[in-house]
């Protein structure tokens, strides 16, 4: 429930005041932050840690 609420607001935000373009950036970072917490314990995790 909290996380729709937060979505809508973070939406509604970026509507009222036309900050259209924080949305790729927003998208990056679930998209990468995904990626670590889905290969943390697969066979991916040491290609994931040379990154950084």
């Amino acid at each position: 429930m909290a996380q729709q609420g937060l979505l809508s607001e973070l939406w509604a935000f970026m509507r009222v005041r036309k900050k259209f373009w924080l949305l790729p950036i927003l998208v990056v970072l679930l998209a990468f932050g995904a990626l670590l917490v889905f290969a943390q314990g697969s066979a991916l995790a040491p290609f994931i840690y040379t990154i950084f």
